[in-house]
């Protein structure tokens, strides 16, 4: 069987192939309703399917948006990566995932791939500075729109949470219920990464903990982002001398790590160790017992991004200030925290 051609569909409809690419591309110029009711049941009868390379090469854009992450096995990246496909499906798009494992050289191979691909855009959660990242985007005159993380190397419109306020607003919790001090289980960073949010997360512990007249002193741990590398270095910590009475997790994948280790130790949650995280995950609310976290809005995020990474009316230029849209945490209370067994509420900041 012949392939059929848009030629064949404008034949049909009685139209030129301008109109019909009209219709198909949904401008740019408009198309009269009765003139598109006649293009749209030419392209049901002769089953026509447009050829999407040959558009994009004439276009010289697809409808494709690249999103990378570092490392979607997270929970947290996985279901902000699900957040994102479905916002762009609202808008007609599809989403290529590419996962950078924390490294630079991998995140710049994802960036040239997605970029020769002629995408619509690109979404990106950095692991933080990386000059080379900024150097290829800016090679490619790309449009890039930073979500969870707002790397400084890369000044580009971003889409972030409160990540500081959400993390003293579970820290405040934390010892509202009496507890002497609250450790914090951070990332694997030695020095604060500018735009970071396990670094923030650890900010907004530390304020939160000066605040109420409590040291930080010794009470800051390292530990990789996921559950298995945090229930080692929980293992260690709360099978030490100096066990904490509270733990904040600058994410719920720690904090799932540090239930597991605590379980194996025959530790009770929260009667000796009170817990929080940070992400509100969906496993949060299925842990024994239920985490007490920090919730991001991620649908909104993602919708946000989509939205800024493919209107370019919405990309303003400005300052770096201007060029944020971060939306507010709340927290989740659960049991680990210390608290009863109401249904999850969320304490938004004030």
């Amino acid at each position: 069987m012949a392939k059929v051609t848009r030629d064949d569909v404008a034949r049909l409809a009685g139209t030129s192939t301008a109109v019909v690419s009209y219709v198909i591309n949904n401008g740019p110029r408009p198309v009269a309703p009765a003139t598109r009711e006649r293009v749209l049941a030419a392209i049901k009868e002769l089953g026509y399917r447009p050829d999407r390379v040959a558009q994009a090469m004439a276009s010289r854009r697809t409808d494709l948006i690249g999103m990378i992450v570092p490392d979607a096995r997270q929970p947290f990246f996985a279901e902000m990566a699900h957040a994102v496909e479905q916002a762009a499906a609202e808008r007609g798009k599809m989403v290529l995932v590419g996962n950078s494992d924390y490294r630079d050289e991998r995140e710049v191979h994802y960036l040239r791939a997605f970029l020769g691909m002629r995408v619509s855009g690109l979404i990106l959660v950095s692991q933080g500075p990386s000059e080379r990242a900024a150097a290829e985007i800016e090679a490619w005159d790309a449009r890039v729109v930073l979500l969870h993380e707002r790397p400084e190397a890369i000044d580009d419109v971003a889409v972030v949470t409160d990540d500081v306020g959400g993390a003293q607003l579970a820290t405040r919790h934390l010892l509202e219920h009496g507890n002497e001090y609250v450790a914090c289980l951070g990332g694997v960073e030695s020095t604060p990464v500018v735009g970071d949010p396990v670094a923030d997360h650890v900010e907004g512990w530390r304020r939160a903990m000066h605040e109420s007249g409590r040291s930080t002193q010794g009470r800051l741990f390292q530990a990789p982002y996921n559950r298995y590398d945090a229930y080692r270095v929980a293992l260690e910590l709360l099978a030490g001398p100096d066990r904490p009475p509270a733990i904040f997790c600058a994410t719920d994948d720690q904090a799932i790590g540090v239930l597991r280790a605590a379980r194996e130790l025959r530790i009770d949650v929260p009667g000796e160790l009170a817990v929080a995280g940070f992400d509100d995950v969906k496993e949060a609310g299925l842990t024994d017992p239920p985490l007490t976290t920090v919730f991001s809005d991620r649908p909104a995020m993602a919708r946000a991004a989509v939205d800024l990474v493919l209107d370019d009316s919405l990309r303003v230029s400005g300052s770096r200030r201007e060029r944020l849209k971060q939306f507010p945490s709340a927290l989740v209370v659960r049991r680990s925290c210390g608290c009863g067994e109401p249904p999850a509420a969320r304490v938004p900041l004030a």
